[in-house]
C-alpha cells in the first residue's frame, strides 16, 4: 500500500489501561480531531474475540476521518476486521510472512533499532519503521534505547519513512530536529492526557517545529 509521509507525522499508539471501552473509543477520536494522523491499536491481554471486536469499532472511527489504522502484532485482527495493516515487533511474525499474507494494499510497519534491521525490514516488504526507543517509556518493563544519531543514520538508509518512538512528549522533542524522521509516535502522552485532544494538538505543533 503506498503510504504518504504525512499520515506519519504523529502517529498514535493506544494503551486502554484503566478506560473504559467508551472511554477508550472516544480518546481516538478526540486524538485524531486533534491532530493524530495514524493509529495502532495494541493491546496485550485481550482475547481474540475482544481484540477484534475493539478493533472493529475503532475502524468506525478511523475510517470517518480517513485516518489508516494498523494493528500491533496480530495478522489475523487485520484479517477478520478489514483493518489497515500490521505492526510487527522485533519478536512479532517476520516482515516477509506478514507482508505474504496481507498482500501488497495492506500497510506492514517494523520497529527497528540499527540500521541493519532497518535495511532488513525494508528489502522484506515493510512500508514504513518505528526506531526506538530515544527516551525510556513506561509502556514497556525493559527499554532499550536508540541513539538519535542511529535514528538519522537510519532515515538515511531507507527510502521509506521512519517515526522516532519511545517517551516523546511536546517538551523533549529537541533531540530530534534536523532528523529526516516522518513523524513521532507516542502512547503515554495522548492516552494518559487529561485531553487527548489537546495534547494532540500541543504535539502537532511541536513536531511541525522540528
Amino acid at each position: 500500500m503506498e503510504l504518504d509521509r504525512k499520515q506519519l507525522k504523529l502517529y498514535l499508539v493506544t494503551n486502554s489501561d484503566g478506560k473504559t471501552e467508551e472511554e477508550f473509543l472516544k480518546s481516538i477520536e478526540e486524538a485524531i480531531l486533534g491532530g493524530v494522523t495514524f493509529v495502532q491499536i495494541r493491546e496485550k491481554d485481550k482475547t481474540t474475540a475482544q481484540y477484534i471486536d475493539l478493533v472493529s469499532k475503532a475502524l468506525k472511527i478511523t475510517r470517518k476521518y480517513n485516518v489508516p489504522l494498523v494493528v500491533d502484532d496480530r495478522v489475523d485482527v487485520v484479517l477478520a476486521t478489514g483493518a489497515d495493516g500490521v505492526h510487527v515487533g522485533r519478536d512479532d511474525m517476520p516482515v516477509e510472512t506478514a507482508r505474504k499474507i496481507l498482500g501488497d494494499d495492506r500497510i506492514v510497519g517494523a520497529t527497528t533499532k540499527t540500521v541493519e534491521q532497518a535495511l532488513a525490514a525494508y528489502k522484506a516488504g515493510a512500508d514504513y519503521l518505528g526506531v526506538g526507543a530515544i527516551y525510556p517509556t513506561t509502556t514497556k518493563v525493559k527499554t532499550v534505547l536508540t541513539s538519535t544519531d542511529t535514528l538519522n543514520d537510519i532515515c538515511n538508509a531507507v527510502p521509506i519513512p521512519a517515526n522516532a518512538i519511545g517517551g516523546l512528549n511536546k517538551d523533549n522533542l529537541g533531540v530530534l530536529k534536523g532528523i529526516p524522521i516522518a513523524g513521532i509516535c507516542v502512547v503515554t502522552a495522548i492516552m494518559k492526557a487529561v485531553s487527548p485532544r489537546k495534547a494532540a494538538e500541543e504535539l502537532i505543533e511541536a513536531v511541525s517545529k522540528l
